[in-house]
């Protein structure tokens, strides 16, 4: 099997590994993990050959992308203290109490060197962290920090990552300079991700075509990633910037099918490329073997010991963090999303998973230091950062589905209910008011004007059947299953009518492109 056959492998795994993730209730990614370990078990099958360098501008942005399509930064904002305490704030304990026990227990690791690997274990993997949520139905104010952590999280951690690597390389450090760099990082990412977000903005507008417009939102997140590391700035902070701006600010409720097809095209990216990287975190048990070669006892000792710390330390955070902020959210009375119980912060010390970012950052860590010398335990660094992360992500990310069940974790049902009944009657009451915008300018029949008002009516209903009295959900329940059996007619209608157009497409003299054409009317019309 060579490198290309063993993509392939990987990509099919990614599909696979949705409905198998759904059935066995454990998250995707997970599962994925374990067939990259299955894979680099079996002698056939190639170690894994992605220059280091190239893993997080190739895998990291269009993941991040694909997250915060699916929130906002109202959300953000709204969470801002119980993320920054986590995304930030833990991040640096993390990183400062893994690289003390790192440095007194791994013998020659120096300072520096010890906290690159504390800053590369530190964050959450924002993927992970997500697809867990999505999977277990946890409760939606649990969902946004972790999302929230999750994608803020790798922007302090990078950056510590790089400030550590500098100095393990350069044999100096200074915390005036570090602080520094970490602000400018920061100012440059979102200078970026401003610029190329209203740039980005405007070319959708310019191309109008929903093809070209997705075409371009799959270049943006490398666009700016790339553009931002080059100016010297964080590349992960630069690309939520650019999608916080799009998704504000370049969604047109009116574009349906843009919208329609984009969300098709990035569910398939987020899937495979997810996929990907977290086989690629399986598929590097060839060099944590080899690493380990004469030296499992060793080793595996400093691994469990700094897995202990990682995993100790956020629980030890997040209680008093958890306390802080219910207190302060009682004090300022703000619609803010908090763990409620003790129940829900053992769920989030436990989602606590390592990924994607981890792996490239360990894997990019230099084979030598300016003065020739080769980096200080690089090695080591590697295998206890594969420990932490196998760890992690298989052992909480299998036994997260029991712990939830066990502890009764589950979303606010009724609370959602509340939520998507207030949209529907938003909805139709927005309807109506356009209705009476437009008998004001147009002279409607009495006829006419009484069924757009029932219709105006069914937008909510449809939505959410709660909304309307009993007498008006059985009418409804009744006209559903009517509009119901007429679909189905109409679509076994259109099926034969694309049927034949498609078998017009093999006779001879038939124009291909013409054919298609006409196929793509039926097709949209079956989408009415």
């Amino acid at each position: 099997m060579d490198q290309l056959a063993l993509l392939f492998v990987l990509l099919l795994g990614a599909l696979l590994s949705v409905p198998l993730g759904d059935r066995l209730k454990l998250p995707a990614p997970v599962l994925m993990t374990v067939l990259g370990i299955v894979l680099a078990l079996l002698d056939f099958v190639p170690n894994v050959e992605v220059p280091p360098d190239l893993i997080l501008p190739a895998l990291l942005p269009p993941l991040l992308y694909a997250a915060v399509r699916r929130t906002s930064w109202r959300q953000f904002a709204a969470n801002k203290r119980p993320i920054f305490l986590l995304a930030v704030a833990l991040v640096f304990v993390t990183m400062a109490c893994v690289a003390s026990v790192a440095h007194a227990i791994v013998p020659g690791l120096g300072v520096a060197a010890a906290f690159a690997l504390g800053a590369l274990v530190a964050p959450p993997d924002p993927v992970a962290a997500t697809a867990v949520a999505g999977q277990l139905g946890l409760p939606r104010r649990l969902v946004s920090i972790l999302e929230g952590e999750g994608l803020f999280n790798d922007v302090t951690a990078i950056v510590l990552y790089h400030v550590a690597i500098a100095a393990a390389v350069g044999g100096s450090f200074s915390p005036w300079r570090a602080g520094l760099d970490l602000v400018l990082s920061a100012v440059v990412a979102v200078a970026v991700g401003l610029a190329l977000g209203w740039g980005a903005y405007k070319l959708l507008d310019l191309l109008g075509d929903p093809t070209l417009q997705i075409g371009l939102t799959l270049l943006v997140p490398y666009v700016s990633y790339v553009l931002a590391e080059e100016l010297h700035g964080s590349g992960v902070l630069a690309v939520l910037t650019t999608a916080m701006f799009l998704a504000e600010y370049a969604s047109d409720a009116d574009d349906v099918m843009s919208r329609l097809a984009g969300h098709t095209v990035w569910d398939v990216v987020d899937t495979l490329v997810t996929g990907v990287a977290f086989g690629l975190i399986g598929l590097e048990l060839h060099n944590a073997v080899r690493t380990a070669s004469g030296r499992w006892t060793e080793l595996l000792g400093w691994a469990a010991a700094i897995v202990g710390v990682v995993i100790l330390v956020r629980l030890l955070w997040l209680l008093p963090a958890t306390w802080l902020t219910q207190r302060l959210h009682r004090k300022r009375d703000q619609d803010e999303d908090i763990p409620v119980s003790w129940r829900e912060t053992v769920v989030m010390w436990w989602a606590g998973m390592r990924g994607v970012a981890s792996v490239a950052l360990a894997l990019a860590i230099p084979l030598e230091t300016d003065s020739g010398a080769a980096f200080p335990e690089r090695e080591e660094i590697i295998f206890i950062a594969f420990g932490v992360i196998m760890v992690t992500l298989l052992l909480q990310g299998l036994t997260l589905p029991w712990l939830v069940g066990r502890l009764g974790v589950r979303a606010d049902s009724e609370r959602e209910k509340d939520f998507e009944k207030s949209l529907a009657l938003r909805a139709a009451k927005a309807a109506k008011q356009r209705l009476k915008e437009i008998e004001s300018v147009e002279e409607l029949p009495d006829e006419l004007s009484d069924q757009m008002l029932r219709r105006a009516y069914d937008i909510g209903v449809r939505i959410s059947p709660d909304m309307g009295d009993e007498e008006r959900r059985e009418a409804q329940l009744q006209r559903a299953r009517r509009i119901k059996r007429v679909r189905r007619i109409q679509n076994e209608m259109l099926s034969a009518a694309r049927h034949e157009v498609l078998a017009a497409r093999s006779e001879p003299g038939a124009d291909p492109e013409i054919v298609d054409r006409v196929l793509r009317h039926l097709d949209v019309r079956s989408l009415r």
